[in-house]
């Protein structure tokens, strides 16, 4: 689960890391009015970052040509008058694709002078089960292309689950960043409290880019994380239901929170043949097989491998909502789940929808043939296959048979 930048540094400054002071605001008066305090305690100028669920946005473009998701202000005039081209406009960037994210809140902060950009991050290394501290003394930019230029420049740190970052690796990774004297010691603490968030909050991501050595109001220097992002575990949620109310139901596609009101893992794509699959190794296999018969999947739909009949129907609605499905495969192998159950789904809700888009159906192991049986008998215009390869060049022949 995504959560946005001003939730990360709230996170992040409640297990010790250094966060820049700053209100999120939702509309250009409570900006302006923000704006106005951080000018009262003597800074110089201000900055408004767009809250989305995207990357790049200082690099991104509103659809009413406003450049920059990311802007500087001088005075509350200028403030207000940004805030208002910024709040309830749709910002383009290279993550949110061409349709853009519409901006309901802006974060609103007192800019800092600073001469220094380090990335931070925490992620979880599969390969040998254990979290691994990245920092690179080249932040503010994509971490992938530092990577792709010197990958030299990334150093890393193993961590031990049992006993978390230890100080001595703080301190190796603190100086790795370039930070000594009067650094050296907050740098360590920073580190520490940037693990302790990944392994408390149950994060797959924590980063820090770009982390700052800045001059405060009163001369002095400080480090801070001037942006954070957390990217949270949903399986762990259920442990956290103070981070599962961090959610932001706007952020995500509306078809895509249907389905987890069922428990359906769905992703919504650009293809147009929908896939109905229990787990997500098949669903995975399932769309590499059309894909090498000439299709594209309109989704990833896993329903799990213990789905009911409630579900089953509730994901053929939610694949019907999308107006671009020209055909539809449902791939199930029975394991735990009963193909049965499945075709009882099937039959309920082609009925119920009255579904006319062509559906092709392939059914293996527990009570397949019971599930065969069932959709015979149910009179319904459904194509059987006995193979995936025979299924998937059916469903791409159909769908390019009901393609315009």
């Amino acid at each position: 689960m995504n959560i946005h930048e001003y939730q990360a540094k709230q996170l992040l400054a409640s297990h010790g890391v250094a966060v820049p002071a700053a209100e999120v605001c939702s509309t250009p008066e409570e900006a302006r009015a923000a704006a106005g305090h951080f000018f009262a305690q003597g800074y110089k100028k201000v900055v408004l970052k767009a809250q989305i669920h995207a990357g790049g946005r200082g690099m991104g473009v509103f659809k009413n040509g406003l450049k920059g998701g990311v802007k500087f202000c001088g005075n509350t005039a200028n403030v207000y008058a940004t805030a208002k081209r910024m709040l309830g406009e749709m910002l383009v960037t290279k993550q949110t694709g061409p349709e853009g994210r519409l901006v309901r809140r802006i974060l609103v902060g007192g800019a800092l002078q600073h001469d220094t950009e380090s990335f931070v991050a925490v992620v979880l290394d599969r390969n040998i089960s254990r979290p691994v501290m990245m920092v690179c003394k080249e932040g503010g930019m994509d971490i992938e292309d530092v990577a792709a230029r010197d990958p030299k420049l990334i150093l890393t740190e193993i961590i031990d689950p049992v006993v978390g970052l230890m100080p001595y690796q703080a301190r190796r990774l603190a100086l790795a960043l370039g930070m000594k004297d009067e650094l050296l010691t907050p740098a360590v603490k920073l580190l520490i409290g940037v693990y302790r968030t990944w392994w408390e909050c149950e994060a797959t991501l924590v980063e820090i880019n770009p982390l700052h050595v800045v001059e405060l109001v009163d001369g002095t220097q400080s480090l801070i994380a001037v942006d954070g992002k957390i990217t949270l575990d949903d399986n762990a949620l259920y442990r956290h239901p103070e981070l599962h109310a961090l959610r932001d139901l706007d952020e995500e596609s509306p078809l895509e929170v249907e389905a987890s009101n069922y428990n359906l893992s769905y992703i919504k794509l650009d293809g147009d043949i929908a896939c109905l699959v229990n787990g997500a190794g098949l669903a995975m296999s399932t769309m590499d097989i059309v894909k090498h018969h000439g299709g594209n999947a309109a989704n990833f739909l896993d329903v799990g491998g213990g789905a009911s009949q409630e579900q089953v129907a509730a994901a053929f609605k939610i694949i019907l909502s999308d107006p671009g499905v020209k055909a539809i495969l449902v791939n199930i192998f029975g394991g735990i789940m009963q193909c049965d159950i499945i075709a009882q789904g099937i039959v309920a809700a082609m009925k119920e929808t009255h579904l006319k888009l062509p559906i092709v159906v392939r059914l293996e192991g527990n009570k397949a043939e019971v599930a065969k049986t069932l959709i015979k008998e149910s009179g319904l215009a459904v194509i059987t296959a006995n193979s995936m390869a025979e299924a998937a060049d059916t469903v791409v022949k159909l769908a390019k048979k009901s393609s315009p």
